[in-house]
């Protein structure tokens, strides 16, 4: 029985033993939050890509969580990565990020990143299907409308709870349209060769023909849900739109003058982004058509970032071509990341023309 064989086995008998036990997405007797009302000021956090064990990341998360229970806001988003890309992908992984996201005072909202189920194919991951762990997600941990935490919130989801694309979530809060995308690290799931496929990976070439297959599937899916999320805060009069995911998607950097790392990544040591490619040129035409402002976050790469890198004729322009322009009213903000196990405070205010105020929140002994 090869590796491969083995951790599905395996995979199937310890996922059986811990389905009954595992914390289920929504605590039985959390209140339900009510949306704020148009015109509202309030606060949300932001964090992800933690712990790792790894990093010995553990002991700072107790502090991390204090400091985030101690602030005044409205709710978080925590953006993928429960675990380092080194370690098992086996169910207790799954159980305790829901313990975590539970010990948060407010709604806390969960998008998948790559480590917990794009990268479970890896030997050192225990050479899991990574498509079955997705689905593992959805059943166990995006099973109810509601957002994880003391208190909850419910949530549109875009498939059915438990089921395909049911990971995908948005709701409304104040004068902004909040809409979570499971658009994870490692290309999106998109395999682009034969090294790409087995490289220290149990997979074999019918397994990551089916990753593609999943990677087509959503990216048209994770499109039509931003498209509408745009047209529900046009629909609405909405102030501004936050897009959060949890991959990196490559946008071109200013800094690295006559090279473009959207076109190719390869020039600066920077692994494959062209599974973005679609996503991002529809953000770029719904971001030209929305009078508000537009907050991307994403996390993967582990450092606090804010700038405005897209551009008006594509993601695939550069900042210094006289035929592009910078999309004034679009922020990326990228969160921090293990191991710096800090977080970040987005102050929404709809009578400022930024709207959006972003605070690098420092725990104190991390």
């Amino acid at each position: 029985m090869n590796l491969r064989t083995t951790a599905r086995h395996l995979g199937v008998a310890v996922i059986t033993a811990f389905t009954v036990a595992a914390p289920a997405t929504a605590l039985a007797d959390a209140p339900i939050a009510r949306p704020a009302p148009a015109g509202s000021a309030f606060s949300f956090g932001l964090w992800g890509d933690m712990p790792y064990a790894k990093a010995g990341d553990y002991p700072k998360m107790t502090r991390l969580v204090n400091d985030i229970n101690s602030e005044t806001i409205a709710f978080s988003v925590y953006n993928g990565d429960i675990k380092d890309g080194s370690s098992l992908c086996t169910p207790d992984q799954y159980a305790g990020a829901t313990e975590l996201f539970n010990s948060i005072k407010v709604p806390t909202i969960y998008v998948p990143g790559d480590n917990e189920w794009t990268d479970c194919h890896r030997t050192n991951n225990g050479g899991f299907n990574n498509i079955e762990r997705l689905n593992y997600i959805r059943r166990t941990m995006f099973n109810t409308p509601n957002s994880f935490g003391k208190v909850q919130m419910v949530l549109e989801h875009q498939g059915v709870a438990g089921a395909a694309y049911s990971e995908n979530r948005r709701w409304t809060y104040g004068d902004v349209v909040f809409v979570t995308i499971n658009q994870p690290g490692s290309n999106n799931n998109k395999i682009n060769s034969d090294k790409e496929c087995t490289d220290k990976s149990a997979r074999v070439a019918a397994d990551c023909d089916a990753d593609n297959a999943e990677y087509k599937e959503r990216d048209a899916k994770n499109i039509a849900w931003l498209r509408s999320s745009f047209d529900l805060a046009k629909k609405q009069g909405s102030k501004g739109v936050v897009i959060v995911t949890q991959g990196d998607p490559g946008f071109d950097l200013p800094e690295t003058e006559g090279i473009n790392e959207r076109l190719d990544p390869s020039a600066v040591g920077m692994p494959p982004s062209d599974g973005y490619t679609n996503f991002l040129n529809i953000l770029v035409d719904e971001t030209l058509y929305f009078s508000g402002q537009v907050l991307f976050v994403h996390g993967d790469t582990h450092f606090f970032k804010m700038d405005k890198p897209l551009m008006s004729n594509g993601a695939d322009r550069d900042v210094r071509e006289a035929t592009g322009r910078i999309l004034q009213n679009f922020t990326r903000v990228m969160t921090f990341g293990s191991p710096a196990i800090h977080w970040l405070k987005i102050e929404v205010d709809p009578s400022s023309r930024a709207l959006f105020k972003v605070s690098p929140m420092m725990v104190p002994g991390n």
